[in-house]
């Protein structure tokens, strides 16, 4: 029985490893390849958010792996489509058609990470899921690697150029080929007619009636609209101060992550769910500090702080929220809730907050002989206190007596 819990936990890992790596190839540079294409304004934070769009496919299904489906077959034939879809956006340079084909992969593909949390909450206890989720941070910082081998090895540009977008298809296809071999994940609910609510995500709306569990998903929604500055244009700013191994630098924060992820359990045990995801939330205020002190005082190591603090931010509070999540609502809505937090929180709060940040990157843009310039500094102390904002509103208002009892019974 040891034996095949560890061969689970390999499994689950590999799944884990593979489902980040796939994305972050790409995603990290795509802001910088976007803007050598000159693709900009509204055009730029459209295919940015295809994303946050493709969110909006996570809680349908979610649902499908929780009544219809195992989730481990449904994870192969997402990542089939992805790998196809990926290999078509890498051939276009036509900002609508890039956009089309990035939106209809990552419909495909943001279900994903959804599933694959259930999917391995669903063979391994929820206050140990972290310990497998810190190997998708791996996954992202080896994604590096390819940045790495094209430039030292062959010689040739890969941030800022479409070959991420190939490399993201092939990572693809070798994933869902690893699935084949993932442990079964029946679903778990019953077969009944799929209502609209459903299909939305919307059951796991009655939950809203607790106070504390609607503050959590309005302050995770609003907590997006600051993240996503980070999430979607960094490596715009990164490209903009002068950095040439754009991947490879933001990779520092899912390196760190690595670490922060195994201490999640540890810290939701001893300090609880509030604690944990307040410290997350803290984290957030101190990158966009950093970044502001950085380029104000021309201290370019505070970049690196405010990149580093990126595992406390996503472990922390957004991998404490999936905790939260599984152990709040029923085990035959787990697929549907999983995929309606990140509808809430990479779908709409990062569509809005691409859009936000967007036009707040204009409104600071100026044309220096025929060069946009950027004020970051002026962008970093608007997000600074906002994320204040929102941080004080969760200390205030979220509590979370239900799940410290349980976790206070163990």
């Amino acid at each position: 029985m040891k034996s095949k819990t560890i061969f689970n936990f390999f499994q689950l890992s590999v799944m884990l490893f593979l489902q980040f790596m796939l994305f972050a190839v790409w995603w990290v540079p795509l802001a910088a390849y976007l803007t050598n294409i000159g693709v900009e304004g509204t055009q730029k934070a459209l295919i940015l958010s295809s994303m946050a769009i493709g969110c909006l496919a996570s809680p349908l299904i979610g649902t499908l792996a929780d009544k219809y489906f195992s989730g481990e077959k449904v994870l192969v034939v997402l990542n089939l489509f992805t790998a196809l879809l990926l290999f078509f956006a890498a051939r276009q340079t036509e900002p609508t058609m890039l956009f089309v084909f990035l939106l209809l992969a990552m419909v495909v593909y943001m279900p994903t990470w959804g599933l694959t949390s259930a999917i391995a909450m669903a063979h391994a206890p929820a206050e140990q899921f972290p310990r497998i989720r810190v190997f998708g941070s791996v996954g992202w910082v080896v994604s590096g690697v390819f940045s790495l081998v094209a430039v030292n090895y062959f010689n040739i540009d890969f941030d800022g150029t479409n070959l991420p977008l190939y490399c993201g298809a092939a990572v693809a296809l070798v994933a869902a080929i690893s699935n084949l071999f993932l442990p079964k994940t029946p679903p778990a609910g019953s077969k009944d007619k799929i209502l609209l609510m459903d299909v939305l995500g919307l059951r796991s709306l009655t939950l809203m009636k607790d106070k504390n569990f609607a503050t959590f998903i309005i302050i995770s929604f609003l907590a997006m609209i600051p993240f996503a500055l980070y999430w979607s244009y960094l490596s715009q700013f990164l490209q903009d101060v002068g950095f040439k191994y754009i991947t490879v630098t933001m990779n520092w924060g899912q390196f760190a992550e690595m670490f922060f992820m195994v201490m999640v359990p540890v810290v939701l045990k001893k300090a609880g769910v509030r604690a944990t995801m307040i410290m997350g939330l803290l984290a957030l205020l101190i990158r966009y500090v950093a970044f502001y002190i950085g380029g104000a005082a021309d201290l370019p190591i505070l970049y690196f702080v405010g990149i580093l603090v990126h595992g406390i931010i996503y472990g922390f509070f957004f991998v404490g929220g999936q905790v939260y999540i599984h152990n709040k609502v029923p085990e035959e809505l787990n697929a549907q809730a999983q995929g309606f937090i990140f509808l809430v929180t990479f779908g709409l709060g990062l569509l809005l907050g691409n859009f936000v940040n967007g036009e707040l990157i204009q409104m600071f843009t100026e044309t220096v002989n025929g060069v946009n310039k950027v004020d970051w500094a002026s962008v970093w102390s608007i997000t600074s206190v906002l994320t204040l904002v929102v941080l004080i509103a969760f200390a205030l208002f979220f509590r979370n007596t239900i799940i410290e009892k349980k976790e206070e019974a163990k």
